[in-house]
């Protein structure tokens, strides 16, 4: 694996995306030297916006801007209530009763006691944190980035939501598909992935094999894997139905690796539901191991994402930037990350991914040409270096005297519609 003994920089992704945009990024940075950021979400780890924020916040920081980053603190109660909200912002029925509102709304209120918030623009991430702005007399603008599926929420709570939602200057969703409805203009930024992280970088044979006899995982049988959080969104009753079906045409070893999040109360409960399936076949694991991940994701033959609500998808992303053939479900933004049938596989039941399965453990070289065309679609479209440069268009968007510029924001839109219609569907 590629050691670093310092952060990385802009300048380090050069042999990635060329220099040609390695300087545009810094000049759009340069303008924008010394502005204070501050990001609030609700964990430091366990969830994919985190290891986004914690790589992002850093190559901010390298670029010379303030960025920092706050955690949001509750209660069991406060955080078993924000995970149906989340829930329910993917379509989920939930009885939000007013008990549950209150917990909500009283923990922003301690938080808000709690933060010194001064700073040029304030990005505040998903539901946990929502409620702050009604807390704060704001000299600065406040941005909601959204990373759920808002395609299709449940009304009576996003209505609740709202109210909050329209007090925000701007509002970042991850596709165009998401808009709703809202007083604040909407722009649209896909999730990217750091290929420095322990989690990307490069790994040898010996130090994938290493981490694999670390955690007791023979390598004797091809392996299929999903790496993911427990959660029921993320479909692990399927994967396992799929794997069932298709080990009845081509032997293999199923691997679900995942963790459970600090800001999911369900997280233990899928993964004790799932452990009676464990045996010989079929390893059920949660563990916190960055090079873990990286290894397996390199290491398995197949990879599933069988996701059946999911905002992007950055565990496909990262697969996929490992050259490996993913296959993934029909849905929210792995729809945007994979061509079916060029770049990977987009499936809608066990069965269909069963069929996969198969035919990718039975064709080495369709793997291997999935493979290489998938990691090409994560160099073009996928790392940090472009999400970087979305917020640094979106921060010069607001005028020195904090006020949203409508004409950029919608210039920003049409951009952000245009640079996804460009990825492989």
């Amino acid at each position: 694996m590629k050691k670093h003994s310092w952060l990385v920089n802009i300048e380090d992704y050069a042999p990635l995306i060329g220099e040609e945009a390695v300087e545009r990024i810094m000049r759009k940075a340069q303008r924008l030297r010394g502005l204070r950021v501050v990001h609030i979400s609700s964990t430091f780890y366990g969830g994919g916006v985190a290891e986004m924020l914690s790589s992002a916040t850093l190559l901010a920081r390298s670029l010379g801007i303030r960025a920092d980053w706050r955690l949001i603190q509750g209660s069991p109660d406060f955080f078993s209530v924000t995970k149906k909200i989340h829930n329910a912002l993917q379509g989920a029925k939930i009885n939000l009763t007013d008990l549950k509102k209150e917990i909500y709304e009283t923990i922003n209120l301690q938080n808000a006691m709690r933060m010194d918030l001064e700073a040029d623009i304030v990005v505040v991430h998903d539901p946990q944190p929502l409620p702050l702005i009604i807390h704060e007399r704001r000299t600065s603008p406040w941005v909601w980035r959204c990373h759920v599926d808002l395609s299709d929420p449940n009304p009576q709570i996003w209505n609740y939501l709202r109210e909050f939602v329209d007090q925000y200057d701007a509002v970042v969703l991850s596709l165009p598909e998401y808009a709703r409805e809202l007083k604040p203009p909407q722009v649209f930024i896909m999730p990217a992935i750091d290929p420095f992280s322990i989690k990307n970088a490069e790994m040898s044979k010996a130090e994938i094999a290493d981490r694999l006899e670390h955690y007791g995982i023979p390598n004797n049988l091809p392996i299929v894997a999903q790496v993911s959080r427990f959660d029921r969104w993320k479909d692990p009753q399927g994967v396992i139905d799929a794997v069932g079906l298709a080990r009845e045409h081509a032997d293999c070893r199923l691997v679900l690796l995942g963790n459970i999040a600090t800001d999911d109360p369900e997280g233990q409960e899928v993964f004790e539901s799932l452990l009676r399936y464990k045996c010989e076949q079929i390893q059920i694991l949660t563990v916190e191991d960055s090079a873990l991940v990286n290894a397996i994701q390199r290491h398995a033959a197949v990879i599933l994402q069988k996701s059946i609500r999911e905002g992007f998808g950055l565990t496909a992303t990262e697969a996929m930037w490992k050259g490996a053939a993913v296959i993934a479900g029909h849905c929210g933004g792995l729809k945007h990350q994979i061509k079916d049938g060029v770049n990977g596989f987009l499936v809608s039941s066990p069965e269909e991914a069963a069929d996969r399965i198969v035919r990718l453990l039975q064709d080495d070289k369709l793997r291997k040409e999935m493979g290489a065309k998938a990691q090409t679609t994560v160099r073009q479209h996928f790392l940090l270096t472009r999400k970087i440069e979305q917020y640094l268009d979106l921060f010069s968007a607001f005028e020195s005297n904090f006020t949203v510029n409508q004409q950029r924001l919608t210039a920003l839109r049409v951009t952000a519609r245009s640079d996804s219609a460009a990825v492989p569907r």
